[in-house]
């Protein structure tokens, strides 16, 4: 009876550090997971460092609700037409000043390998004019 009651004790001990292991790889996981605003920073300035630039038009400002402003573009590379839409929520600066962008120019960098992939402005870089120069 007293080797059982050691294998029974010695499994617990066992099933307890492997739980606790568990438990600590699943905090250790979840802790790596970066969030959305996150994942959307590090495109932005991925795509600072390796993006090719051209012209595009801002075409829209859209607010789908209270804690988002995208701004719609129009661009071309190599003879495609792509329209695509930036939250700039995250870049304060441009997000309070969106509505003068109407129909102006600005620069856009893109993805050369998926063109789609763009914007007009990060943290590090604005293809956009200073809003100063917009106000006429």
């Amino acid at each position: 009876m007293n080797s059982i009651l050691r294998l029974s004790i010695g499994l617990a001990g066992i099933g307890g550090v492997a739980a606790l292991g568990t438990w600590a790889a699943v905090r250790l996981i979840r802790s790596r997971r970066k969030s959305p605003e996150e994942l959307e920073r590090l495109r932005r300035l991925d795509l600072n460092r390796r993006g090719r630039i051209t012209t595009c038009h801002i075409l829209d400002v859209i607010e789908p609700d209270t804690s988002r402003k995208l701004v719609v573009y129009h661009y071309e590379v190599a003879g495609v037409s792509y329209e695509v839409a930036q939250d700039v929520s995250a870049l304060p600066e441009l997000a309070s000043n969106a509505y003068d962008l109407l129909g102006q120019a600005a620069s856009v960098k893109y993805d050369p390998k998926r063109p789609t992939n763009s914007m007009i402005a990060c943290e590090d870089w604005s293809g956009i004019r200073p809003i100063a120069s917009l106000i006429h």
